[in-house]
C-alpha cells in the first residue's frame, strides 16, 4: 500500500544515477542537500532523462528525450499529481531532442506547474536563433539558476535577460571535516609521497595530457611526486570497448618514463572516498582546455577539500582563484603548470595556508547551503510557501568527542583541528557538563557517562578551599595565575554551579557516586556563592542551586537564590522604565539568563514580583531580538545600549542558545505558544535562516561555528559554540519528542519541566 504523503513535492527534470554524467551527480547532491535541509516538508522526485526507448529507470517519471510525442505525455502524468508544487529543470541543450534541444518545448507548452531551470551551459555570444530560443525558454519560467556571476552577466549583456529573474548560486561542495593531506595519506599508504591529483570523468576536454607533460620537470625537483589520475573514461567515449583516450595517456605516460610517478585509479568511485583522495592531495591540478567551460564540479570539490589549486584559466577558475588559494596558468601551458606545481610543492607553508583559504572559501556554497538558496527562490515561485519548513540535522557528538582530552574540553579549535595549545576553561567544561548530562538525559547512553566524569573531576580541579574556582589551565595541568586573576572569574564560577546543579538533578538517572560527588562540590562553593555581584553571574547560580533544590530541597539553598536575586531585582528597579524595562542600561551577551534567574527566584520563593519582573523583561528582551518571524541576534560589536540603534553583525551562537534555554524555561512554566514558537524560529539561526542564509554547524561532526559576521561564517569549532548548538539541538529534541518532563516544585502551586 502506497503511503500517504502531505508533502511538498518537487520534479527534477535531469539525468540521474546509475546513469555517469556531471549533471547527474549534481542534481543527486543537489536533491540530498534539499532533503537535509528542509525534508521534512518537501519531498523531491526525478522524471529521468533517457536517450533510449524503454529504458529501465525507478524514478517517478521518465522522459525518452529522443522522442518527442513524450515530452507532452510527461507533462501530463506531472500535471496530474496535486502533490507536485515545482517543476525544475537541469538544462543542458545536448540533454534534450531537437535542434538546440527544442523538443522540450512541448513539454513547457503543457505543463501547468510553476517552473525553473538551472542552465549548465551559458554561451557567450550566441548567434539570433540560440538568442531567441534561451528568451523563448525563459518566457515559460521567470526564473533561473546559474552558478557564476560571468554566467548571470552573459544572460543579463548577450541574452536581454533580466536581472531580477536570476539566482546565481554556486557549484555546491561536500562538507568535509578538515584534516591536513599528511594525515589523509595514510588511508592509501602513501605518506612518503607528494601527491598531485585530478579527477573526473576522461574526456580531450579534462586535458590530462597537459598534467602528464609537466611531470618530467616536477619529479627533477620532487622525486617522490604522484600523480593521481582519478576517474572512469566518459562512458560515450568507449565504443565496442575500445578505450581510446585512456590509451592515449597510458602511451605518454610509457613515453615520459613516468610509470613510477603516475597512478591511474579507473573507477567512479563513491563520494566518501572520491573525497579522501581529495584531502590527501597536496595539488590538485585541474587542467581543463575549455574556454567556454562556466563551471566545474571538480574544481569546486578540490577546494572544497583544502587542496592548492594549480588551474587552466577559465572562466569558473578566474572568478573563484585568488593568489592567495592557487595559481592560475593558461590553458594547456605545460611550462606554467610545472613551474607552478614545483613552487607549491617547495613551501609545504604556503600549501597549507593557500589550502586553508580554499577550504574556508567554499563552505558558503556546501549542498546545505546551496539547498537554502534554492528554496528561497522556490518560494517565489509556489503555492503556501510557509509550508516549508527547516528539518532539524541529526544529533552529533563527534566533535566535542574529539575535543575532549583526559583532563577536559579544549578551549579552540583551528576549523576543526583542536587547539591543545589553547588549554581549558571552567567555562566550556561546566557547558560541556550541561550537554553531556542533557544527552544522556534523553538516550541514556552509557558512552556519554566517562565524559560527564572527566568534565565533573575538572571543576572539582578547579575549586579552591574557599569554594570558588579557577577558570583556566593549559595543556600542561598548570594554572595560570595572570590569566585566572585579570578575568573576572564570577560568570564563569556561576557556570560551574550551573552545571553541578544539572549533574544533581539527574540523581536518580546518573550513578550515585557522579550525583555526589557534583553535590559535595556544589556545597563547598555555597558560602562563595552568597556574594556574587554581577548580574549574569546571579542568573548562571540561580539555575543551578534552582536545579539542586528541585532534586534535594534545602532552606539553605532556597535563601541563597532568594538573597542573590533579590540584589538583581535591585537592578531591574534602578536601571528600568517604561521603554526600557531591564536590568541594566545595555544588553551584552546571554541575555536570557536575568528573566530566567527571576523565573527561577518566583518557582522557589513564589514571590509575585519575581514572575512579574521575569515575564515583563522576558517581553522586553523578546521585542529586541524577534520582528515577526525574524530573529537577530544582539551584536557583540558594541552591543545593544539605551536609546541607541541596535548595531549589525557579530552574531554568536552562545546567545542563540541561551534565548534557547530561556524561552524552554518559560514555555515549561506557563505552557504559552508563542515561548515555543519563538523557539523554534531561534533555532532555525542555527540551520540557516540568518543574513547569510548559510548554516552554523558541522552537520557531519556536530561541531558548530564560532560565529556569523557581516560576509562570512567563522569556520573555527571552538568548546563554547560547539556545545551551544548541541544544547540547543538538545532542548529542540525534547520539544519534538515531547518528552519534557513534569517536576513538582515546592509547594508554589505550579509544576515545570527544567531541561538543564
Amino acid at each position: 500500500m502506497k503511503t500517504i504523503s502531505n508533502k511538498s513535492k518537487i520534479v527534477f527534470l535531469s539525468t540521474f544515477p546509475p546513469t555517469q554524467c556531471g549533471i547527474a551527480t549534481y542534481t543527486q547532491d543537489t536533491i540530498k542537500g534539499i532533503n537535509d535541509v528542509f525534508g521534512k516538508s518537501v519531498t523531491c522526485e526525478i522524471c529521468e532523462l533517457v536517450d533510449k526507448p524503454n529504458a529501465k529507470s525507478t524514478q517517478a517519471f521518465t522522459l525518452n528525450t529522443k522522442n518527442k510525442e513524450e515530452y507532452a505525455k510527461v507533462a501530463e502524468e506531472i500535471n496530474n499529481d496535486k502533490a507536485v508544487k515545482l517543476v525544475h529543470i537541469q538544462h543542458e541543450f545536448g540533454l534534450f531532442g531537437g535542434n538546440y534541444g527544442d523538443y522540450l518545448l512541448d513539454f513547457l507548452n503543457v505543463v501547468k506547474k510553476p517552473l525553473t531551470y538551472t542552465f549548465h551551459s551559458v554561451i557567450p555570444n550566441p548567434n539570433n536563433e540560440l538568442k531567441t530560443f534561451v528568451k523563448l525558454l525563459l518566457s515559460y519560467s521567470n526564473s533561473v539558476f546559474v552558478m557564476t556571476n560571468q554566467s548571470k552577466e552573459i544572460l543579463m549583456r548577450d541574452y536581454d535577460i533580466k536581472e531580477e529573474i536570476i539566482t546565481c548560486v554556486p557549484h555546491g561542495t561536500h562538507i568535509v571535516i578538515y584534516e591536513a593531506p599528511d594525515k589523509a595519506k595514510e588511508k592509501f599508504d602513501i605518506q612518503d609521497r607528494k601527491v598531485l591529483a585530478t579527477f573526473g570523468l576522461l574526456g580531450e576536454g579534462k586535458n590530462i595530457e597537459t598534467g602528464l607533460q609537466a611531470m618530467p620537470k616536477i619529479i627533477e625537483n620532487t622525486p617522490n611526486a604522484l600523480y593521481l589520475i582519478i576517474g572512469k573514461t566518459h562512458p560515450n567515449l568507449i565504443i565496442d570497448g575500445v578505450d581510446a583516450y585512456r590509451n592515449k595517456l597510458e602511451a605518454i605516460v610509457e613515453d615520459l618514463n613516468i610509470k613510477d610517478n603516475v597512478r591511474f585509479i579507473n573507477q567512479y568511485l563513491d563520494t566518501d572516498e572520491l573525497l579522501d583522495y581529495l584531502k590527501a592531495t597536496d595539488i590538485y591540478l585541474f587542467t581543463s582546455k575549455d574556454p567556454n567551460q562556466a563551471v566545474s564540479g571538480t574544481f569546486s570539490y578540490a577546494m572544497s577539500c583544502a587542496c592548492p589549486i594549480v588551474a587552466s584559466k577559465i572562466p569558473h577558475t578566474l572568478e573563484v582563484l585568488t593568489p592567495d588559494s592557487g595559481v592560475l596558468v593558461d590553458i594547456g601551458n605545460v611550462d606554467q603548470f610545472s613551474d607552478a606545481a614545483i613552487k607549491l610543492l617547495s613551501d609545504d607553508e604556503l600549501r597549507t595556508e593557500m589550502g586553508i583559504n580554499a577550504f574556508r572559501k567554499t563552505r558558503a556554497s556546501s549542498w546545505e547551503n546551496v539547498a537554502i538558496t534554492h528554496m528561497n527562490t522556490y518560494k517565489e515561485l509556489i503555492e503556501n510557501p510557509s509550508e516549508i519548513k527547516f528539518s532539524y540535522p541529526s544529533i552529533q557528538l563527534g566533535h566535542i568527542k574529539k575535543m575532549t582530552t583526559d583532563l577536559g574540553i579544549i578551549q579552540f579549535s583551528k576549523i576543526s583541528v583542536p587547539d591543545l595549545s589553547s588549554g581549558y576553561t571552567l567555562d566550556d567544561n561546566a557547558r560541556a557538563l550541561i550537554a553531556l548530562c542533557m544527552h544522556y538525559k534523553l538516550t541514556k547512553d552509557k558512552e556519554d557517562l566517562p565524559y560527564i566524569l572527566i568534565y565533573l573531576d575538572f571543576i572539582e580541579r578547579c575549586q579552591k578551599p574557599k569554594g570558588n574556582f579557577i577558570n583556566y589551565v593549559d595543556q600542561e595541568n598548570r594554572e595560570h595565575i595572570e590569566q585566572n586573576a585579570e578575568v573576572n572569574l564570577e560568570d564563569s564560577n556561576a557556570r560551574g554551579i550551573w552545571a553541578l546543579g544539572t549533574v544533581v538533578s539527574m540523581k536518580d538517572i546518573l550513578p550515585d557516586a557522579i550525583s555526589k560527588k557534583a553535590s559535595k562540590i556544589l556545597l563547598n562553593s555555597l558560602k562563595w556563592a552568597e556574594s556574587i555581584q554581577s548580574p549574569r553571574s546571579i542568573g548562571f547560580a540561580t539555575k543551578g542551586l534552582y536545579l539542586y533544590h528541585t532534586a534535594v530541597p534545602n532552606l539553605y539553598v532556597a535563601a541563597i537564590i532568594n538573597k542573590l536575586n533579590a540584589k538583581l531585582l535591585s537592578n531591574y528597579e534602578i536601571h528600568a522604565s517604561n521603554d526600557w524595562k531591564w536590568f541594566e542600561n545595555y544588553m551584552t551577551y546571554g541575555n536570557g539568563i536575568l528573566p530566567e534567574s527571576m523565573l527561577f527566584a518566583y518557582l522557589t520563593t513564589n514571590k509575585p514580583i519575581y514572575k512579574k519582573v521575569a515575564l515583563d523583561s522576558l517581553d522586553f528582551l523578546m521585542s529586541k531580538m524577534f520582528k515577526g518571524k525574524d530573529f537577530k541576534v544582539i551584536s557583540n560589536n558594541g552591543w545593544l545600549h539605551r536609546n541607541s540603534e541596535a548595531k549589525e553583525y557579530g552574531e554568536q551562537p552562545i546567545d542563540v542558545a541561551y534565548t534557547i534555554h530561556t524561552l524552554n524555561s518559560f514555555y515549561a512554566a506557563f505552557g504559552t505558544p508563542e515561548y515555543k514558537n519563538k523557539m523554534k524560529i531561534a533555532f532555525n539561526w542555527f540551520l540557516g535562516k540568518n543574513h547569510l542564509g548559510e548554516i552554523m554547524y558541522n552537520p557531519i561532526s556536530g561541531g558548530g561555528y564560532d560565529g556569523l559576521e557581516k560576509e562570512n561564517v567563522n569556520l573555527n569549532q571552538g568548546a563554547e559554540s560547539t556545545v551551544c548548538f548541541l544544547t540547543a539541538r538538545l532542548l529542540m529534541e525534547n520539544l519534538k519528542l515531547s518528552e519534557i518532563k513534569v517536576i513538582p516544585l515546592m509547594k508554589t502551586g505550579t509544576d515545570v519541566a527544567i531541561n538543564s
